[in-house]
């Protein structure tokens, strides 16, 4: 479709509300409403452009040359045989300013820009569209660290109002902050601890999944996927994501959520997962996985709570003789918006990647802090987290600050 001049004009007038969200509420279903409203928005441009078209059909020549001085690369949106791409970003950079009180001693003195995402949607048409994410970890990658990884890749089906598949680079539907982790959209410098080590985010695999809405708020989300490969002598959980990096699939993994937002300003959800072998069959000790997880979060008004619990059963003599046969964490977070611009919170969590025997392995940490929106979309943060650890390891307790954005 070609745009004339007003068709430029409408687009001009509606650009200003493709940036703006409401973060003063439910921060963790605003990714979906932006994609919901993005659509809309779309719908509107196609029904403006055409009436604008129809009624300038054949009149002037203002149109042909303001776009002859646009130039096809200028143009708002890139068309191709049909459809309409769109771009955008998140990003995040942290200054640790941490003490070890382990035996170890030393500190963290670092600023570190730690994640860098470009986003790519492409709608090819009104029931079929692509998704994906390229994220840089800690700015470069060199011999000794960093990251350029596909977080998420995948085409999206509307099989009805009420149906979507997808396939391809799935972030596993599983807690709050896998699927919604934008800076913005979450409170704390560092992401929840329970989510690094018990809920390895940022968790994707290759597989397919069916999404649905059920009548009075129940939804549902349906997966298959590479699942994990764990080879650490220990079995800790995070070091068995394969990042669809040429991932085995001999035992893939089964996920099912269920989440109710039946009463405005709560979420009510639920994950169930198996997997065969969490090992794909590398280790002979080792056997099925199973991770159960429950999460709820709450907004009224100014005041937010989000409460996640999360435990995984590993099978097999291996994870039992160190202890990784059970993996557990939780945590409660209260929040409250002091203005719609400011908010304080605190965070309580407990997580063991060792919760099988009597050792101590656990640790604890309390964050505490606050975080101002200059924008809703632009974030500043600072918290003090104060941690407990297994004797004779490292203990971190200090200050975090943290800038971050999403468009």
């Amino acid at each position: 479709m070609k745009y004339t001049l007003g068709t430029l004009s409408a687009l001009l007038l509606l650009a200003p509300t493709l940036g703006q969200a409401d973060n003063a509420a439910d921060p963790q279903r605003e990714i979906e409403a932006l994609r919901e409203q993005n659509r809309a928005i779309m719908e509107r441009l196609d029904a403006t452009a055409e009436m604008l078209e129809a009624l300038s059909a054949g009149g002037g020549t203002a149109a042909p040359a303001a776009q002859d001085a646009l130039g096809a690369d200028h143009s708002p949106f890139h068309h191709g045989r049909s459809g309409r791409t769109t771009v955008g970003a998140y990003g995040e950079m942290h200054l640790n300013m941490l003490e070890n009180q382990g035996p170890a001693g030393g500190n963290q003195r670092e600023v570190d820009f730690h994640r860098f995402i470009l986003f790519m949607g492409h709608e090819f048409s009104k029931t079929i569209r692509f998704w994906s994410e390229l994220e840089v970890e800690h700015a470069q990658v060199t011999g000794s660290g960093g990251e350029v990884a596909i977080e998420q890749a995948y085409l999206e089906f509307d099989l009805n109002p009420t149906m979507q598949a997808r396939a391809g680079v799935l972030l596993v539907p599983v807690g709050f902050i896998n699927e919604t982790h934008e800076p913005p959209t979450f409170y704390g410098v560092e992401r929840p601890n329970v989510d690094k080590y018990i809920l390895p985010t940022t968790w994707r695999e290759g597989g397919v999944s069916l999404s649905g809405r059920l009548g009075e708020g129940w939804s549902y989300d349906l997966a298959v996927f590479s699942g994990l490969k764990i080879t650490s002598a220990n079995y800790a959980v995070r070091g068995g994501r394969q990042a669809v990096r040429e991932a085995m699939f001999d035992d893939p993994a089964y996920n099912l959520r269920i989440k109710w937002t039946g009463v405005p300003g709560l979420e009510l959800g639920a994950t169930l997962q198996r997997q065969t072998n969490v090992t794909q069959g590398q280790d002979p000790n080792a056997g099925a996985a199973t991770l159960v997880e429950a999460h709820a979060a709450w907004q009224s008004g100014p005041f937010a709570l989000r409460a996640v619990y999360a435990t995984w059963d590993l099978e097999g003599s291996g994870p039992a003789a160190v202890g990784a046969n059970e993996q557990t964490g939780w945590y409660v977070e209260p929040a409250y918006k002091v203005t719609p611009e400011v908010g304080v919170f605190t965070r309580v969590s407990q997580w063991d990647n060792a919760a099988g025997d009597n050792a101590d392995s656990g640790y604890g940490q309390i964050d505490i802090g606050l975080s101002y929106w200059p924008h809703p979309d632009v974030v500043i943060k600072l918290d003090y987290q104060d941690q407990s650890a297994p004797a004779g390891a490292s203990e971190w307790d200090g200050f975090n600050l943290g800038v971050g954005y999403q468009f």
